[in-house]
């Protein structure tokens, strides 16, 4: 009998998996909300949508490890690490992990800490070297893409990217994840599709922001375009190839992400552009807006290594110093860009 496929995550993201999963194979959940799983277990709705009954819930990771060969992890990128020091154990070699993951990990980070003197590139960790420190798994992937979680939950259709450096992950990605309305591009390139997804949330929560401010499309597009520029800057400092930034994990999530109200970030942006607080915000939010985070490790990156990334300053200055926004947006259409593409 086929083993079943398993999901580390119940948040919206990690349920639209389990729901494209199950076209395909049984599929269990798991949520440390034990209420939560028996919810779901009872009645097979989240947030509104129906689910099939291939899909269980459960709140053991130990479950999780016995029962499935295949299993992918979707939760903040700020809790992989202690999840992994739990449930690394479990799990052996022949185990295959992708993760879903759009963050990074930097030991002991702290994001009211301006001093950016300590940080360094070494410290800057992907998901899937987490991942492999915490663990024997070797085989392990990242999904990467324009993927927001309601539109897949609908049933609209979109595709993704499985990166990873062994043909087999892509392959039993593909097979287990696509379907009529999902389709999966492969990449060996790991490396560049998690850093693509990764800083691309930094630019969304400056396109919400222009949003909350009444700017229109044109401002939006600027911001998007130079954007790009500066996601690809980070990129290839931390090892990146800049062609990843122009697929669908890197343009393509860039412009769904940052375009949509349906993305955290954007909300978030959008908010704080409206005159809300980032503590008011951060705390009535029912799900993790990686994109602050990413944007305090940009602001280290860039700080630490001179790099030339005006949005990212100005973002982080209106985030974390509360700096006028009106003020913030004139700075940048004034800011004395020499080349329109100087990145090739």
């Amino acid at each position: 009998m086929e083993r079943k496929v398993g999901v580390v995550g119940m948040g919206s993201f990690g349920a639209a998996i389990s729901m494209l999963l199950s076209s395909n194979s049984e599929v269990l959940v798991y949520s440390r909300n034990t209420e939560k799983v028996n919810k779901f277990n009872s009645d097979h709705i989240f947030k509104g949508f129906t689910f099939s009954p291939d899909v269980i819930a459960t709140d053991s990771l130990q479950l999780i490890a016995d029962s499935c060969d295949l299993i992918f992890i979707v939760i903040p990128s700020a809790n992989l690490r202690d999840l992994m020091k739990e449930f690394g154990p479990m799990l052996s070699p022949a185990k295959i992990i992708i993760h879903g993951i759009k963050g990074l990990d930097v030991e002991n980070l702290d994001i009211t800490d301006n001093d950016f003197t300590s940080y360094n590139t070494e410290r800057v960790k992907t998901m899937s070297k987490v991942i492999l420190e915490e663990s024997s798994v070797v085989r392990i992937g990242a999904l990467s893409g324009p993927n927001l979680a309601k539109e897949i939950l609908e049933g609209q259709p979109t595709a993704t990217v499985i990166a990873s450096e062994f043909d087999e992950v892509i392959k039993i990605g593909q097979e287990k994840l696509s379907g009529d309305k999902f389709y999966v591009f492969g990449s060996q390139d790991i490396k560049s599709a998690e850093f693509a997804g990764v800083f691309k949330n930094i630019i969304a929560l400056g396109s919400g922001i222009l949003a909350g401010r009444g700017m229109g499309k044109n401002m939006q597009a600027m911001l998007i375009t130079r954007g790009l520029r500066e996601i690809i800057i980070f990129g290839e400092l931390l090892g990146a190839k800049k062609e990843a930034f122009l697929g669908t994990a890197g343009i393509g999530d860039l412009v769904a992400t940052a375009t949509s109200s349906l993305s955290r970030n954007f909300t978030f942006g959008k908010r704080l552009g409206s005159g809300e607080s980032m503590d008011k915000i951060l705390t009535t939010m029912d799900e993790v807006v990686e994109g602050v985070r990413t944007l305090h490790i940009g602001m280290m990156i860039s700080k630490k290594y001179k790099l030339h990334t005006p949005i990212t300053f100005i973002l982080y200055k209106i985030v974390f110093d509360n700096y006028d926004i009106d003020k913030a947006i004139s700075y940048l259409m004034r800011y004395p860009y020499a080349e329109d593409v100087d990145i090739f």
